[in-house]
């Protein structure tokens, strides 16, 4: 075989190989689903935790090999709505999104491709998690939530338990 032909032959080679070089492995220890158990939020100011979402709230988040979250999180009590008002007041109890996720040791980052709150989409939310055994606990850095801004800056507090696929 040529020079040129060896050279043509590599390049086949390496371009075949890229698309899995660049494709991060998803972590296992959150692959799969996650069952909502309680969604509390702590105010920086005064330490106070509150259940914004209430003592059930119900919701589900899927981590998929593939590296894609999502997340549909809403809150205890929901009814259907029949004016503008009470659509509009929905929107406090639901926190939804998705997007492709990193992993890096106890956290993850995912880029949002959409959201609940449109001014999320493009951002990426990075979130610190332990598990303990079928326990996944999510602690998101302080920050104005869109849901709850008037209490100046707060974290959310979310616990899961694995759900069956």
């Amino acid at each position: 075989m040529s020079t040129s032909g060896r050279y043509a032959t590599l390049l086949v080679l390496a371009a075949g190989a890229a698309p899995l070089a660049a494709r991060a492995e998803s972590d296992p220890r959150l692959t799969g689903l996650w069952k909502l158990v309680s969604y509390e939020v702590e105010v920086r100011t005064d330490g106070t935790k509150m259940p914004v979402m209430g003592e059930r709230p119900t919701g589900y988040a899927y981590f998929t090999p593939e590296n894609r979250v999502f997340f549909v999180l809403t809150g205890e009590g929901r009814k259907p709505a029949e004016t503008d008002a009470q659509r509009a007041d929905l929107l406090g109890t639901l926190v939804s999104y998705s997007g492709t996720f990193r992993t890096e040791g106890d956290q993850w980052t995912a880029k949002l491709d959409v959201a609940w709150d449109p001014k999320w989409v493009g951002t990426e939310q990075t979130r610190m998690f332990s598990l303990d055994g079928e326990r996944l606990r999510v602690l998101t850095p302080w920050r104005v939530m869109p849901n709850w801004a008037d209490k100046g800056e707060t974290r959310s507090i979310v616990t899961f338990v694995r759900g069956k696929d």
